[in-house]
């Protein structure tokens, strides 16, 4: 497995440079060179923050980031659940194209996902000479079929491109218990074997055995972060790539004790304050080694925060004022908060309203290495290096977007085409469980012309749905019957990109 992944990746990078028609030559990494830091929160909403306007919660460490460098307000995760996310922005391609079987699962059987011939970020960054490490949630799966929890977890991190893993394995909810160092769980004895006992059917919320290897749920923070920390310091003299993936605040929501209570809304607040101390821990590291001014540090999320029921009651509003929550592909499931930093190259304090999304980090990558990518590698990556960079006269690098699995939606210039019915996800869901927190369409308060008052699909309800963003952020109106011209151009457009690929669609 690894020797193929070594061969064909070694194929792209030669195909790489026959395409240049010539051999780059290896830059300066003192002069040239910067480190790059990708902090992906998980399950953090756009209005999670205090740059983009929260006021119930502190984050100083996120706002000084975002001071120092450019926040989108128009940024986008490809998926509005956390798999498919974290699979497009590390190989840029979106999920949907990995295969019906796995794609359907999700990763319900825990598979390593990244096949053979993808084309990943760590590859790119280790083939340029870099050291590479991911540290935090992985949820991309080990081994060819399942993974042996108490054996060597082969395929995984490491034949994805990063030297060193450590981290929680699936979510910090999900079985097992337990972190991953490279291709083992830490700390497990092998007289008390780990047994998940409904993982042949997708059930990961038990487990037994392992009982010295088992995570402290309120320490998983401090823990990773730490290692994050660590890594920085030890890799300071040649450059690096670090993809630090936090599990705040995905749920369970439990912050250390000496986060709790800080915040004015709840756990919940307590828990981006959390991850607000980890982030601040990493950029503390940056500038205590004298790294800072030579790192570009993109901060994001995996998908829209989780409209919880006592969280709303505080007047905390997660998704800002968008419609929808994880799991819809409404605006509130997938528009995320989006941050780059790179003193001296990416403007300091601006906001920009170019739309991106997180399928873009693996052309922007290639781009900040000098290499184009191979003609079939990630097909739905645009390079976003210049929108970073704010380049004078650049072009807006995508003016199309899908994002999707589950339900559909294509977003054209100011446009947002739904090919179907509802949010695709939990809001509009009939069999949303009360009991879960999570809030249904009609608790939200928003408007929408396809739901009557009690959060009901109208009978005359469209087919689909059709929203000008620019007009209507909140989705309120669907214009669908009004432009049906439109529609049927959206429909054709969409079903190519997905046919084909969104850079050849």
């Amino acid at each position: 497995m690894l020797n193929r992944r070594a061969f064909l990746r070694t194929s792209a990078m030669a195909t790489t440079a026959m395409f240049l028609g010539m051999k780059r030559p290896k830059p300066s990494f003192a002069m040239a060179t910067p480190n790059v830091v990708i902090i992906l929160a998980d399950d953090l909403g756009y209005g999670d923050v205090g740059c983009y306007g929260a006021t119930k919660v502190r984050t100083p460490n996120i706002d000084r980031l975002a001071a120092g460098g450019t926040r989108f307000t128009d940024a986008h995760a490809p998926s509005p659940i956390c798999t498919p996310t974290r699979y497009t922005m590390l190989t840029g391609e979106y999920y949907f194209r990995v295969g019906t079987t796995v794609g359907r699962q999700w990763n319900r059987h825990r598979q390593f996902l990244v096949q053979d011939d993808r084309l990943t970020v760590g590859e790119l960054f280790q083939d340029a000479g870099y050291d590479t490490a991911c540290v935090g949630k992985w949820h991309l799966g080990f081994g060819e079929k399942t993974p042996d929890w108490n054996g060597e977890l082969s395929p995984g991190p490491l034949d994805a491109g990063f030297d060193y893993y450590f981290g929680v394995p699936n979510a910090n909810s999900e079985a097992p218990f337990a972190f991953v160092e490279n291709r083992r769980i830490v700390g497990l004895d092998p007289k008390d074997p780990i047994s998940i006992p409904g993982e042949s059917v997708g059930n990961y919320h038990q487990m037994t055995g392992g009982k010295a290897a088992r995570w402290v749920q309120e320490d998983i923070a401090l823990v990773q972060t730490k290692k994050a920390v660590n890594y920085i310091e030890g890799h300071k003299d040649k450059p690096f790539f670090l993809y630090f993936a936090p599990c705040n605040v995905h749920t369970p929501v439990v912050p250390n004790p000496r986060f709790r209570g800080t915040s004015d809304c709840g756990l919940y607040g307590d828990f981006i304050q959390e991850l607000d101390w980890s982030v601040g821990e990493v950029l503390g590291t940056l500038d205590r080694l004298g790294l800072a001014d030579n790192t570009l540090v993109l901060f994001s999320s995996d998908n829209g925060a989780v409209n919880y029921r006592d969280v709303f009651a505080t007047g905390h509003r997660s998704n800002d004022g968008f419609i929808g929550q994880k799991t819809d592909i409404w605006e509130g499931g997938q528009r995320v908060p989006f941050i780059a930093r790179w003193p001296q190259h990416v403007p300091a304090g601006r906001t920009s309203d170019e739309l991106v999304s997180l399928a873009d980090v693996l052309a922007m990558s290639a781009a900040l290495l000098g290499k184009e990518l191979p003609p079939k590698a990630g097909p739905d990556s645009f390079n976003i290096l210049p929108a970073l960079l704010d380049e004078p006269g650049h072009k807006p690098p995508r003016t199309t977007l899908v994002m999707g699995w589950p339900g559909w939606a294509l977003r054209h210039g100011k446009w947002l085409y739904i090919p179907h019915q509802g949010s695709g996800g939990v809001t509009t869901d009939p069999n949303n469980p009360p009991g879960e927190g999570w809030m249904n369409f009609a608790e939200t308060g928003h408007k929408n012309s396809d739901y009557d008052g009690d959060g009901k699909l109208r009978e005359d309800a469209p087919p689909g749905q059709l929203y000008n963003l620019e007009k209507d952020p909140a989705e309120s109106t669907n214009l669908y019957r009004k432009h049906p011209r439109l529609v049927r151009r959206m429909d054709a457009l969409l079903e190519k990109i997905k046919a084909r690929g969104e850079r050849f669609g």
